[in-house]
């Protein structure tokens, strides 16, 4: 899984007032063509999109897109409007440039209209030869293919005409073209000025032949009457792309970018979901790209990629739901605000498994660069996270609550944090799995316990934190390591970094002096102002070897 990175304008603005470098600007992909490639309002449930508003749910998010495809603009317009100013005005060196022109171009009105083999070519040879003199790297595109089935008269018009299809005969099965010349001068000006060329049209062509008039539609924007706020009337419309099909031309042009321009080809990945709050995914909510996933999927694993973006929700992952990779990009935040004195709509107490934000009982989840949050406050156990899950992973996460933040429910699960952010107040890390936190950030937001494992009886390890690193907010003092949920509690600190916030004594019995006969609770190794083992409760383990808790050991890893 690849990293993510989130920029935050405060910060940068500190950078440079300190005198550090700025960082260097991601290079784009700036997109310039008609409405099959722009992007499109969210407006009233809209559910039309260009294949451009989806492309960034397949790049890691070190390249950005940056979109000025416009509806109804054929490559004269775009320049008379300026447009292309725009556009050549913000272009670098490392940039990249995608042209598609040619659905308004073949129109005859007169503000709009070009000839190939002539004007349309010397517009694409002009846009090309620009991004050459900038140092981007220019790629040229011919008009994805009209969903044509049938003699329609003027289905070029039917672009202006609402989208409204007005076939006359019953539809065929072979595709009618209607871009004539227009697809084949983009090739012929991309092959003699060395410019790379990609063939939307006949790629598009092969994949809506292939799928048939009936399943074709599932591609474009027809709908029924009342089904979409946006269009009450329904839409029968050939030429445009709905949320599915944008994804999947949009997926299309990314596997021809990665195959023919080197140096984007690391930066495209193909996630099966996209969530995004912008349009470009297939989702608006996690929850819904969760819904989507097989039920019982166990020959596969699903990929959610979430862009940046505030989701506030509850989101259940269930156990039908297996094998199942979210990756965050620009650090989404999952959020709720549920506690466990809440009441719920039939009265009764949410209960503390009940506060929380996200729940996961698939089995091999796995999570990276994600924030999961419960907003609740200091009002007794609000969980951010609920993990069920054997085999759960997560690396580069954040945990953000205060009492009960992380619940590691499962009884015989196996789970794994890497390089994550917990914070929390009293009993922030509890549970009853087997979990190794390796190489965390563990921030005490205010005097209690960092964890309360209920180890059952029997089981070798309960909670291993690996070099881990201890911290507090301002002023907290007294904090302890642990404290026995469950008589056999486990857990132990390895090559740990320990603040001055951590107690003398380290562990708490939880008022039981009979659980300090059961519990394991050990260091070794520990460092910084908080470790002190002369001062530890005479009842903890003095750990004689690290090695013995290593992840391959303790989680099979």
């Amino acid at each position: 899984m690849r990293k993510s990175i989130a920029s935050v304008s405060l910060g940068l603005a500190a950078a440079v007032l300190m005198g550090m470098t700025e960082p260097a600007r991601k290079p784009t992909i700036f997109m310039i063509g008609d409405s099959t490639m722009a992007n499109k309002s969210l407006r009233s449930g809209n559910e039309e999109r260009g294949w451009g508003q989806a492309l960034p749910g397949f790049l890691d998010g070190e390249v950005r897109v940056s979109n000025h495809a416009k509806n109804g603009r054929s490559s004269k317009s775009f320049i008379d409007e300026g447009l292309w100013a725009e556009v050549e005005k913000q272009m670098q060196a490392g940039d990249y440039l995608i042209i598609q022109f040619g659905h308004n171009d073949e129109k005859p009105k007169e503000d709009r209209h070009t000839d190939p083999g002539s004007t349309f070519d010397a517009n694409l040879r002009m846009f090309a030869k620009v991004a050459k003199s900038k140092g981007a790297t220019p790629i040229i595109c011919n008009s994805i293919v009209r969903r044509n089935f049938a003699k329609v008269e003027d289905a070029v018009g039917q672009d202006d005409a609402a989208g409204v299809s007005k076939a006359t005969e019953v539809e065929g099965k072979e595709l009618i073209d209607t871009h004539g010349e227009y697809v084949v001068a983009p090739r012929n000006v991309a092959e003699a000025d060395g410019v790379i060329f990609i063939d939307m049209n006949k790629l598009t062509h092969d994949l809506v032949e292939s799928m048939g008039p009936e399943k074709s539609k599932e591609l474009y924007l027809w709908t029924e009457a009342g089904k979409v706020a946006a269009y009450p009337d329904g839409k029968k419309d050939n030429t445009h792309l709905n949320i599915h099909g944008a994804r999947v031309i949009a997926g299309i042009a990314a596997k021809e970018l990665k195959e023919k321009v080197p140096s984007l080809s690391e930066h495209i990945i193909f996630p099966d979901i996209v969530v995004a709050k912008d349009g470009c995914g297939d989702f608006f909510t996690v929850q819904e790209a969760v819904n989507a996933i097989p039920d019982y999927s166990k020959n596969r694993r699903t990929t959610i990629l979430i862009k940046e973006g505030t989701y506030k929700e509850k989101v259940v992952i269930p156990e039908s739901k297996m094998n199942v990779t979210m990756i965050g990009q620009g650090n989404p935040v999952i959020t709720w605000d549920d506690y466990a004195s809440k009441k719920n709509k039939f009265g009764d107490d949410c209960s503390t498994s009940g506060s929380s934000t996200f729940y996961v009982y698939g089995n091999s989840f796995e999570a990276e660069g994600i924030t999961f949050e419960n907003t609740a406050g200091r009002v007794g156990q609000a969980v951010a996270c609920f993990v069920k899950s054997d085999g759960a992973k997560f690396r580069k996460c954040r945990f953000l609550g205060n009492q009960d933040t992380l619940y590691t429910y499962g009884e015989s699960d196996t789970q794994t944090y890497e390089e994550c952010y917990i914070e929390g107040t009293v009993d922030f890390i509890f549970g009853k799995a087997t979990a190794y936190f390796d190489r965390c950030e563990i921030k005490s937001l205010g005097g209690g316990y960092v964890c309360a494992p209920a180890t059952p009886e029997g089981r070798k390890y309960g909670y291993v934190f690996n070099e881990c690193k201890l911290t507090s907010g301002e002023g907290v003092k007294g904090v302890k390591l642990a404290r026995p949920w469950r008589p056999y509690a486990q857990a132990v600190f390895v090559n740990c970094e320990m603040g001055g916030h951590i107690a003398a004594e380290g562990w708490d019995n939880w008022g039981k002096k009979e659980n300090e006969k059961t519990a394991f609770f050990g260091e070794i190794g520990s460092k910084g102002e908080g470790a002190n083992a002369k001062a530890r409760a005479p009842w903890a383990r003095k750990l004689k070897d690290a090695k013995e808790y290593s992840k391959e050991n303790v989680v099979g890893q």
